[in-house]
């Protein structure tokens, strides 16, 4: 393939991530509301991890208060970059016929929509690491884990991608059951206690921390507080991130490709 055809075949979905990412900075009463509900999380959590540190002599689970808000600061970022409730609009788009609209373009339906979610989570994810890392550096000082914190952006990146691989994924039952509410509900939970988003696994019991690993969640938002707070540093996240990436995106293609096919054989 030349680079021109690539090049032709990459401009919609380049130009849908640029697309989104503006629209993101074109309504910033919405992503102030956004930021805000983010900061406030980060001062609830630093008072109570510092508040659970002084109580058991300093450290929990191995954390400093500090790393604690480090982690929560990061893991909190990478799932507020998301829309929290992604999963049922795109059910309502299913059935509503919006995505059956949207089959009849030259391009695939399922990656100009990623291409689009990851636009808006951009914007969404910079500013939320910009407040977060000056809130958290200003409260409790450097990262604890300067050499895992270099690698934290691009695992920050990789956890909302699979994140919004995961959500199409789920939200293709849709194309069957015509409402993703049941979905949206079990996926949010599983994130926020499985993924790791307010506690670090370690924190769980050995049987919950041993489900979470096997499970894809634990990249959304563990991964990349991990390697802000934790130590010793472990690059090995980023691969295994990588990997699950590709497993979710594969799974979501899996399900767009016969979703679309249920609705070209039902009509839709």
């Amino acid at each position: 393939m030349s680079t021109a055809a690539g090049g032709h075949m990459a401009g919609p979905y380049a130009a849908a991530f640029a697309a989104a990412a503006g629209r993101v900075l074109r309504r910033p009463g919405e992503l102030a509301v956004r930021l805000l509900f983010y900061a406030v999380i980060l001062v609830v959590f630093a008072a109570l991890w510092s508040a659970a540190a002084a109580a058991t002599g300093g450290l929990v689970a191995g954390y400093s208060a500090a790393a604690l808000l480090w982690y929560v600061t990061v893991a909190e970022a990478a799932v507020v970059a998301t829309k929290p409730r992604l999963i049922e609009d795109i059910g309502v788009d299913i059935g509503t016929g919006a995505v059956a609209t949207e089959m009849l373009r030259p391009v695939s339906v399922l990656w100009l929509r990623l291409a689009s979610e990851l636009g808006e989570a951009a914007v969404r994810l910079a500013m939320a690491l910009a407040i977060g890392t000056a809130f958290t550096w200003a409260v409790g000082g450097a990262p604890p884990a300067r050499a895992g914190a270099l690698l934290a952006l691009p695992s920050a990146v990789l956890a909302v991608a699979a994140n919004l691989a995961a959500q199409h994924a789920f939200a293709g039952a849709a194309f069957w059951l015509s409402d993703a509410k049941a979905t949206w509900f079990l996926y949010q939970k599983l994130v926020f206690l499985l993924g790791g988003m307010l506690l670090p696994l370690q924190l769980f019991p050995a049987w919950l921390e041993r489900v979470a690993w096997v499970l894809p969640f634990w990249t959304m938002a563990y991964a990349p507080a991990r390697l802000t707070a934790g130590s010793p540093p472990q690059p090995w996240l980023l691969a295994a991130q990588a990997a699950w990436l590709v497993v979710l995106a594969g799974a979501a293609a899996v399900v767009f490709a016969a979703g679309e096919r249920h609705l070209e054989v039902a009509g839709g």
